[in-house]
């Protein structure tokens, strides 16, 4: 058995063809999605979250009002960036929805990727400490964040507050119990990957990663994985961790699909620089007849070690066509590779 999810960036645009036009379509056809992908027996639905952009960003607003729809699919995010976050606020709106949801939260967060400004969380108010970079300020973000998860208390308490106060001291609230395991990290490399095994958070693996070995990317991701659960080993916790890789995968069953993924689909792994800084290697799409693609995911060593997978769906194709999507994959791939 396999968890297996669609993963949203949640795009709009008044482009041709395009179903979310505005960004009420994309938030409202996102919790028509969760709903409908419930409905058809996913596992998750999970949201890109970008700043400054035509697409989904502010994730608990949305993450709350699809738990109040579904009642049993994970909702989750991958990734938050942690640069623009603060820890504080991000424990009281992730505490809010989790518990709205009935404790279904999964919430995949990391570093940030390439964005449309530059250094766009020093307009959210954060700038790194001296001599720290971004990518620090972002992991010391959510070591603070993992920390007032645990739910203890920190905050000294008013000795003249305006309502009765708890004994001892004050932690942030709504606190729901259990959602420090529903952590994630989004990691691009085997250093990153161990860092967050250590930390005691689940692993995120997307269709890019570095390029640490020249390898083929679902190799490289196979031996992430493997440090990963190594480090997870070594650090001592007690639960099992959760590992998931995200993929494009289209089955052709009908016109519809050939016509918008029959040609022209990668074949293969691309090689670019990342803040040309950076060589990264980003994942191959897959799309084929079910009987090819039960074939070719099988010799995808990632997705095969991955406890969960996450589907990227082509979200302003609009919610028919993308239930149609995940249908395909559920129907006539998933139980012909044992996931189902």
């Amino acid at each position: 058995m396999k968890t297996i999810g669609f993963l949203s960036f949640g795009h709009w645009s008044t482009g041709a063809g395009s179903r979310t036009r505005s960004a009420a379509d994309a938030l409202s056809q996102s919790i028509d999605l969760a709903v409908a992908a419930e409905d058809l027996g996913a596992d998750g639905a999970y949201f890109r979250v970008h700043h400054f952009a035509r697409q989904l960003a502010s994730p608990f607003p949305l993450l709350a009002a699809i738990g109040a729809r579904t009642s049993r699919i994970e909702i989750g995010t991958a990734v938050i960036d942690m640069r623009y976050e603060n820890p504080m606020y991000f424990a009281e709106d992730a505490g809010a929805a989790d518990l709205i949801s009935g404790g279904r939260l999964q919430l995949g967060i990391s570093r940030g990727s390439p964005e449309q400004v530059i250094d766009g969380w020093r307009y959210f108010g954060y700038e790194p400490s001296e001599g720290d970079t971004d990518a620090d300020m972002a992991r010391k973000h959510t070591e603070v964040l993992l920390t007032v998860l645990r739910g203890q208390g920190f905050a000294e308490p008013n000795p003249r507050p305006m309502f009765p106060n708890p004994p001892g001291l004050l932690r942030v609230e709504p606190h729901s119990e259990g959602l420090l395991e529903r952590i994630w990290w989004g990691s691009s490399s085997n250093a990153t990957a161990e860092w967050a095994a250590r930390l005691g958070m689940n692993l995120q693996s997307s269709t890019l990663k570095d390029d640490e070995t020249g390898e083929p990317l679902h190799v490289q991701q196979r031996k992430q994985i493997e440090a990963y659960r190594r480090a997870w080993k070594d650090a001592g916790h007690e639960r099992e961790p959760r590992v998931s890789v995200s993929r494009s995968i289209f089955a052709l069953t009908d016109d519809r699909d050939r016509a918008y993924f029959g040609r022209g689909t990668d074949s293969g792994d691309q090689i670019g620089m990342i803040d040309d800084k950076t060589r990264a290697i980003f994942g191959r799409s897959y799309a084929a007849e079910p009987d090819v693609l039960v074939k070719q995911l099988a010799e995808d060593e990632a997705v095969q070690a991955a406890d969960t997978l996450l589907l990227t769906v082509p979200n302003q194709l609009g919610v028919d066509y993308n239930v149609h999507v995940l249908d395909n994959i559920l129907t006539h791939v998933a139980p012909e590779l044992g996931w189902r």
